[in-house]
């Protein structure tokens, strides 16, 4: 924090890590403070005092004067605060070095509001933490930017109102706690469509042929360097159909019809290849072509998040902290722009490291300088790039960050160095060849190409291979498994003329689908959000962590999945409020913020029109003459929560969305009162997975209604093995009950009229003996022996004698075994009802732990939170050891459920992953993100004296008729962005 106590020059930044650096720059005569972000921020309602509740309790802004907002000073900052006003009074002049960009602004403006400084203020900007580029900045200070902060207030404001609006509707319509907002809503919807498409496309088969060729008649004197592979495009002069003459329904395309493409089915293909096994392959032409391919402008916020996603696996978060980290220890350049300009002194240092590293061959022949050609941009800043007049080498930092830093800043190294280098250079070879097909099909003409890079040029720095292959075709074609076929890239064809004979060594026949589109990745998503000018670089990070934090989306590997609920959401937000989810309108919210921070337009007026709306006449154009959004809520009139909440998979099949989850219903299938038959969804189902098959399989064997094992001898009551909201259990259905019960059970989400009448008569009936399946246990196999064994939990293991050593007393304790929330475990009761606990290994051990097992467990000393704990468990699976730190990974049972660890840090295992289908790259990546993401922070609690002093206000606030009834909004919908 204070690098000198007689300072007269106050500098406050955002983080501590920041003010160091900047301190050991600056030395003495300076303090440098952190603000730790924003030192004050929009009240939630609850936090508006009882005299302003009138004008600002709804959203925390007064959208009767002007979209005024209350702002507060968290508890957490008002120890920060006090210590900033502290050091002001000894200061004689303030600096804020805040980074500049809105949110940096608005923290420098927030900072004056809040201290009110007698001192001069200025504002210091600078885009990278260097002993020069500090002191530079400090003679070049300017005041801080109304217009910049007047946008970002906009945007804070925008969110609230959006998000209170909105979220109340999901919770009333779709399930409580959800939230809204404005680009969130936005990319879940993105995610949502990817998936539809996914669900609706129709697999194509289509054939194709392969031949392995070599140079020369016979072959002879040829080496294994001399072979290629070639793919037929051709046949009977007519060009084979290949992926793109499909559409999503699995038909040909009017163009392929038109274009009379050749559909060779199996049969086909597999008698053209046995055709032409012996059949010469005369080449018909060669084409050489020169190949040029130029470097990669340097990185943007955006190239690099979606860079550092495909090369490195990093999730956007990751990689912004990583550059964060970076960036505050002044290894690398602001890490929030959307420029590509490199400066001269940056040109100059990257040019420098090139002649250094690879010599002046590599070197491009004239600087360059890249145009930033992304829509939107609205930062003045350079491109991300290593920070200073000469650049470090990644050796240089190896030791002094961590791995994930020291990677993300080798790909910036590299991709610096790489925009001044020389264009990778080569040629590209073609050729087509014919062979006979017999007079059934004709002529079989095949293609092959490959491309040699002669001079790698800026592909040195990057270590990419050769673009290109060999044998490639007409286009790289999938087979059965999905893989890519053709030979390895930067492979070169053999010398050929036109009229030279091949003969084949090997002709194979080749099946493939067509393939939906591909899910989104991070990197992908960022690239659409770009693109579609959704939101900005700067909060790509937080809005696909918002998405996947609030369960609307999940991760399987890379690739983004949206839930069942994020298709309910979406279905309601699409119906209802289709303008506030539609790309372009979100587009042009983005560009209004733009126009704002440019200082034409006031967020006053701004505001006005998207909540108020605007009539023709106040409309400046089309799109924003509309209601309003005060308007389009008040007069939203009656939801069909049912159909909102239903997707339509195809014969009478849907899923439900429920208060606990999604369900499956066939409405083909009724019992007496007309309830469709249900069954639940397994978390690991994608919901393109999801067909009329699999739907079938579900209800018929996975159904949620109870199946019926047989009667209890003692009791006569009826055994069911039902599946309930914390999984599968058996029943004991006693014989009163078992007429009313018949035939109800249960998926976990009921919601119609009829099981509502079912619920009450079961409350009137009574209640079931229930016990839970042993993790082992499967209900579709379970028999009514292993029920009632079950049912006859807990199990008497027998009686301990325990002798007071001090008075002589015997007392005997009774032990008992049973299954419980967190496992098996036993318990030893004492005639005054105390009872002591120790968990079990197994649950298996309920039935075979005898009372000297008993005895030895309880000698063992006591652990865990209140619950007793024999020996540790062994892990579920062994990983091996993390790329990254080398430490062994496991995947164990925790308190929660599995989890992965190192021994240090610990990742919740995610619900779309069993400990046995997870891959151990994947499984490192999740604990390296858990890693980067630091401890989490826990929550505070009141301590009483607080809460006999919040509850003696709130008496007196009562007497004083101050106190008023508000309506809590959740802090789920605080943000947007």
């Amino acid at each position: 924090m204070a690098t000198g106590t007689k300072s007269t020059k106050l500098v406050i930044v955002e983080s501590p890590t920041k003010a160091r650096k900047i301190g050991g720059y600056l030395g003495s005569g300076y303090t440098v403070m952190a603000s730790v972000g924003h030192i004050r921020d929009l009240a939630q309602p609850s936090q508006v005092p009882a005299a302003s509740k009138a004008k600002f309790g709804k959203f925390g802004v007064d959208i009767e004067d002007g979209f005024k907002p209350y702002y507060i000073v968290d508890g957490d900052k008002k120890k920060t605060v006090a210590e900033l006003k502290s050091a002001l009074k000894d200061a004689d002049e303030l600096y804020l070095a805040t980074d500049e960009d809105r949110e940096g602004e608005a923290i420098a403006w927030h900072l004056v509001q809040t201290l009110k400084p007698k001192v001069p203020v200025k504002r210091m900007v600078f885009h990278e933490i260097t002993p020069e580029a500090i002191k530079a900045s400090l003679t070049q200070t300017r005041d801080v930017d109304d217009h910049m902060v007047d946008a970002q207030e906009t945007r804070r404001v925008l969110d609230r109102l959006y998000g209170y609006e909105l979220s109340p509707v999901l919770w009333r319509k779709v399930g409580p706690g959800l939230s809204a907002g404005r680009v969130q809503s936005v990319a879940t919807r993105l995610i949502v469509e990817r998936e539809r498409e996914r669900m609706a496309f129709v697999r194509a088969p289509y054939w194709d042929v392969t031949a392995m060729l070599v140079a020369g008649a016979s072959g002879a004197g040829t080496d294994e360097a001399d072979a290629f592979e070639a793919r037929m495009v051709s046949l009977g002069g007519e060009r084979l159909a290949v992926s793109k003459d499909f559409g999503p329904d699995g038909l040909p395309t009017p163009d392929a019809r038109k274009d009379h493409a050749r559909l060779l089915d199996e049969a086909g293909a597999h008698a053209v290849a046995d055709l032409l096994k012996d059949a010469p392959f005369t080449v018909m032409s060669m084409d050489t072509k020169p190949y040029r391919r130029r470097p990669q402008p340097p990185f943007t916020t955006s190239t690099l998040q979606q860079t550092a996603g495909n090369r490195l696996g990093f999730s956007s978060r990751q990689t912004m902290r990583a550059a964060q980290g970076l960036y505050e220890n002044g290894y690398i350049t602001y890490m929030r722009t959307d420029s590509v300009t490199l400066s001269q002194e940056a040109i100059a240092a990257a040019r420098a490291s090139v002649t250094a590293h690879f010599g002046q061959t590599f070197l491009s022949e004239a600087p360059k300088q890249y145009a930033t050609k992304t829509a939107g941009a609205q930062e003045a800043h350079e491109c991300i790039r290593p920070a200073g007049a000469s650049f470090r080498d990644p050796d240089e930092i190896a030791t002094k960050v961590p791995a994930d830093q020291l990677k993300l800043y080798t790909l910036i190294w590299q991709r610096t160095l790489a925009s001044q280098m020389a264009d990778a250079t080569g040629s590209t070879a073609t050729v087509r060849l014919s062979a006979p097909a017999g007079p059934d099909f004709g002529e079989a003409v095949f293609q092959a190409s490959g491309t040699v890079i002669e001079f790698p040029g800026f592909m040195k720095a990057t270590g990419e291979r050769g673009a290109g292959a060999a044998g490639s075709g007409s286009g790289q074609a999938k087979g059965k498994d999905g893989k890519e076929k053709g030979a390895d890239a930067n492979a070169s064809l053999p010398v050929m003329a036109t009229g030279d004979v091949l003969r084949a060594t090997g002709v194979e026949a080749e099946g493939h689908e067509t393939q939906p589109p591909a899910r989104y990745t991070e990197a992908s998503l960022v690239k659409t959000l770009e693109a579609k000018e959704i939101g900005r670089p700067s909060t790509y990070a937080s809005i696909i962590s918002t998405i996947i934090d609030r369960g609307y989306v999940y991760e399987r590997g890379r690739a983004l999945i949206p839930s069942w609920l994020a298709f309910a959401v979406t279905k309601l937000l699409e119906t209802k409020f289709p303008k506030y989810v539609d790309y372009q309108f979100t587009a042009d919210m983005e560009n209004g913020l733009d126009q704002i921070a440019h200082g034409k337009e006031t967020g006053k007026e701004w505001l006005t029109r998207f909540y108020f709306g605007s009539g023709e006449g106040a409309a400046q154009n089309a799109d924003e003459a509309h209601a309003g959004l005060q308007q389009q809520v008040a007069q939203l009139g009656e939801i069909d929560a049912r159909a909102i909440n239903t997707i339509e998979i195809g014969d009478g099949l849907h899923v439900r969305v429920g208060r606990y989850g999604p369900y499956l219903e066939d409405t083909n299938q009724l019992d007496a009162e007309g309830t469709p038959k249900r069954a639940q969804l397994p978390d690991t189902l994608a919901p393109d997975e999801l067909t009329v098959e699999v739907a079938r399989d579900l209800i018929e064997h996975h159904s949620g209604g109870p199946r019926e094992l047989g009667k209890d001898p003692v009791t006569g009551g009826t055994v069911e093995v039902r599946n309930g909201r914390f999984g599968p259990y058996v029943a004991l259905v006693p014989p009163e009950a078992a007429e009313d019960v018949a035939g109800t059970g249960t998926a976990g989400a009921a919601s119609s009229a009829s099981a509502a009448k079912t619920t009450r008569r079961k409350a009137a009936a009574p209640k079931p003996k229930m016990a839970s399946l042993f993790k082992t246990m499967n209900p579709e196999s379970l028999t009514l022996e292993d029920a009632l064994r079950l049912l006859s939990l807990p199990r008497t293991v027998g009686t301990l004698e325990e002798t007071n050593a001090e008075t002589g007393e015997i007392t005997t304790f009774t032990v008992e075994a049973s299954n419980g929330r967190y496992g098996p475990y036993l318990t030893k009761t004492g005639p005054d009802g105390k009872s002591e606990t120790r968990s079990l290994a197994s649950e298996d051990d309920i039935f075979t732990v005898d009372l000297a097992a008993a005895k030895a467990l309880f000698d063992q000393p006591k652990y865990g939170r209140g619950r007793g704990r024999g020996t540790a468990k062994p892990p579920l699976r062994e990983l091996g050891p993390d790329p990254d730190t080398g430490k062994n990974v496991t995947i164990k049972d925790g308190f929660y459920g599995a989890y992965i660890t190192d021994g240090e840090t610990n990742r919740t295992l995610p619900k779309q992953y069993t400990p046995e289908s997870i891959e151990p790259a994947e499984a490192f990546r999740l604990l390296a993100e858990k890693r980067a993401a630091g401890p989490t922070k826990r929550r505070t609690r009141k301590t009483a004296a607080s809460s006999k002093s919040a509850t003696k206000t709130t008496k007196t606030a009562s007497k004083t008729g101050a106190a008023r009834k508000t309506t809590t909004r959740r802090t789920a919908a605080k943000k947007d962005e």
